[in-house]
């Protein structure tokens, strides 16, 4: 044994000072609580020092609020339960685990696992997880949801240890954030951000949802190599094996388990045609009722979440009465129930959290923070402004965690300043596009990243966040690298990053 920890290498050494000192941390819900603290005391110096800066796009000044007077501490107390209960995440993790708790407690998701393994290749399984967690963007936030659980299963019947799997997909989904091989909604929402900006220099400078499509392909791709690299060279080996006496009793899948899932996927399908039926035709319901969209505000979009949740549902109550996992509707309820009971912990880290944010938001530091780093990049150009968007996008996700909201500030910014310097506005999204992802895994302001923890917990009781963290910063690093690395090399090759959208104005 001591000789091999002798061997560690240097990448092992620092991931292990990482995990030790994360988990000196306290527990999240003190993190937060202290964050909430934090940013009020920063509200109080930054609000009376006069603390402000002015957007160039628009031209109004932003100033730093104190949020210990006697208003602010009436606004605080007054909307503690709106920001916990219009808290985005909150309702969409809930929502979608009654499907993915049904699915699992039922155990169609453990057969289907079995089956899986058993019917394909092992080296495949691992890219396809990977595969799935970076094209399940398409679909909005679901992805580091739903598929973390699914992997870690999955990983159990590879023999690998589930935690790897867990960190596997989140980092998969998050980190890949902005690749995918289809235009999703996240194209739509950021292009409806980028748009107005534009307009602010030039009205004849044109952008689309799919301004960004061949870039994102080409980095699907270049992401999937990195991931399953780190997983299987880092992460896989970190984590080493994971005994369970359990799953090792339930090798075989008995006639009536088979059956019940074939069942089950019918039902699936099923559910699969009807949304095809009502989103393909023209007229469709899941259409945009004025445009026709599939994309931009459709019920197919706006409701991706109970559409997921049955997705889950259906095939998995198929699968608990005919392999009379489910018998009685009593105990129907009585797995809802039990998918929620794992959620406590979940809702009560989201509680604080939410007050953090809407703390972050009522002093406008964060708005203050990104329009300083912005006039960082001024006197920049070519390779350099690249680096320095990138930096600034990748910084302000480790304090504000939504990609919409940093877009929403950065973009009246970025987007003039970068059009006055020679470079269409598809350019400048797709830099910040990627800075914005590759630090989404290790990320604190990420509300998934508590989620995660929840999930890791059900394998290893003690784990602690710099164990997560230990875990997920190599895909990080890789992708930060490797993702950087081919926007330079687009930008020098001249190459388009989409229809419609050169690196430079004509």
């Amino acid at each position: 044994m001591s000789e091999a920890k002798k061997k560690k290498g240097f990448v092992d050494r620092s991931l292990d000072i990482i995990e030790k000192s994360g988990n000196k941390l306290p527990d999240p819900v003190v993190i937060f609580i202290s964050l909430c603290v934090i940013i009020l005391i920063a509200s109080v110096i930054t609000g009376s020092l006069g603390v402000k800066a002015k957007n160039p796009a628009d031209g109004k000044v932003v100033e730093a609020v104190n949020l210990l007077t006697p208003s602010g501490i009436a606004k605080m107390i007054s909307e503690a339960v709106n920001n916990f209960a219009t808290f985005p995440p909150l309702g969409l993790v809930l929502v979608v685990m009654l499907g993915v708790g049904i699915a699992e407690k039922t155990g169609y998701f453990e057969t289907v696992m079995k089956y899986t393994i058993e019917k394909a290749p092992k080296k495949i399984i691992v890219p396809v997880i990977i595969l799935v967690g970076i094209l399940g963007n398409a679909a909005g936030d679901a992805a580091p949801i739903v598929l973390p659980p699914i992997a870690a299963m999955i990983f159990i019947k590879l023999g690998y240890h589930p935690i790897a799997g867990l960190v596997m997909a989140y980092a998969s989904a998050l980190g890949g954030f902005s690749a995918s091989l289809v235009i999703g909604m996240t194209d739509a929402l950021v292009v409806s951000f980028t748009e107005p900006a534009a307009k602010l220099v030039s009205d004849s400078v044109h952008v689309n949802a799919a301004m960004n499509y061949y870039f994102l392909c080409a980095s699907t791709l270049l992401l999937l190599i990195v991931a399953w690299f780190v997983t299987v060279k880092i992460v896989i080996p970190r984590f080493g094996n994971y005994d369970s006496s359990v799953h090792e009793e339930e090798d075989d899948i008995t006639k009536q388990e088979r059956r019940a899932m074939l069942f089950a996927n019918i039902g699936l399908v099923l559910v699969l045609i009807i949304i095809a039926a009502l989103a393909i035709p023209e007229n469709g319901i899941l259409r945009n009722a004025k445009t026709g969209s599939l994309i931009n505000d459709s019920p197919l979009m706006n409701g991706i979440v109970p559409i997921i949740t049955i997705l889950f549902l259906v095939p998995g109550l198929i699968y608990g009465f005919a392999a009379k996992t489910m018998r009685t509707t009593r105990q129907f309820a009585e797995m809802l129930g039990d998918a929620m009971s794992t959620m406590g912990p979940f809702i009560v880290i989201v509680f604080f959290a939410a007050q953090m944010l809407a703390y972050f938001t009522w002093s406008n530091l964060g708005t203050i923070m990104a329009i300083k780093g912005a006039e960082v990049l001024k006197g920049a150009n070519g390779v350099i402004l690249i680096l320095g968007v990138l930096i600034l996008s990748a910084g302000i996700n480790m304090l504000m965690g939504s990609a919409s909201a940093k877009w929403a500030i950065l973009a009246p910014i970025l987007v003039p300043m970068l059009m006055l310097l020679g470079y269409h506005p598809a350019f400048t999204q797709v830099i910040y596009r990627v800075g914005d992802s590759i630090t989404n895994p290790i990320t604190p302001m990420m509300p998934y990243l508590p989620l995660l923890l929840s999930f890791a917990q059900r394998y290893q009781k003690d784990i602690g966040i710099g164990t997560l963290i230990a875990a997920l910063m190599p895909y990080s690093v890789a992708f930060g690298i490797f993702w950087t690395l081919l926007l330079i090399l687009w930008y020098l090759l001249g190459i388009p990053v989409g229809p419609g959208g050169p690196i430079h104005l004509p």
